[in-house]
């Protein structure tokens, strides 16, 4: 299966999500094209959107070479094979981190106006994103989200993402659920007819569409 673009995929997630009885619940969108799919999930379940921003970890010498992620409360999850192929142990990244939740907390107040969340206690939560493709970012988003709410379900939803990585992510949430787990995976973007890079712009236009929808 192809998407015709992410609009489509978020219409097709919020059909199965509602198979699950998904109620007094909230969608939280990983920026930046995880929140078009997500705000679709949002108006079609009538659920209130919220962001969480989960960032690669580089090293120094080389930001691309990605040896893990962090989130914003500073839950931080590596590759130690990776760190052990570049000789490098968690203690020599702490500053990348730090940098790393520096620039998440600036993305928050970009996209949100602030920092803070609301307290989720007690709600159901579904993860959105546009696809996966390591799963590293979103574990650590997933950690981070058990580690600052009592959660009454945690739900991560995906329109694509290849079978190990979901394997390895289903002991993190209650419930997963992806539309397409391809036997040969390279890329997210290889699932969409569209797949252009989403602008800081909408990701702001579409959380104030969401909340003026819901006041």
């Amino acid at each position: 299966m192809v998407f015709r673009d992410r609009i489509e995929a978020g219409t097709m997630l919020a059909q199965a999500i509602q198979k699950i009885s998904f109620d007094d619940g909230v969608v939280l969108a990983i920026p930046r094209g995880g929140v078009v799919v997500g705000a679709q999930v949002a108006r079609i379940l009538k659920a209130p959107l919220d962001l969480i921003i989960p960032r690669k970890i580089g090293t120094f010498h080389n930001p691309e070479a990605a040896v893990g992620a962090v989130a914003q409360d500073g839950t931080a999850i590596y590759n130690h094979s990776v760190l052990k192929m570049l000789g490098l142990k968690e203690d020599d990244l702490q500053d990348v981190i730090a940098e790393q939740v520096e620039e998440i907390r600036r993305r928050m107040k970009m996209y949100r106006g602030q920092e803070d969340y609301p307290s989720y206690d007690n709600k159901q939560v579904v993860l959105v994103d546009d696809g996966i493709a390591t799963g590293y970012t979103v574990m650590a988003a997933l950690r981070s989200v058990r580690k600052m709410f009592s959660l009454k379900r945690l739900i991560l939803a995906v329109p694509v993402a290849p079978a190990d990585t979901l394997d390895a992510l289903r002991s993190e949430v209650d419930e997963v659920i992806c539309l397409v787990i391809p036997p040969v995976f390279y890329a997210v973007g290889q699932f969409y007819m569209d797949f252009q890079q989403v602008s800081d712009e909408e990701v702001i236009q579409l959380l104030r569409e969401l909340s003026a929808l819901r006041h």
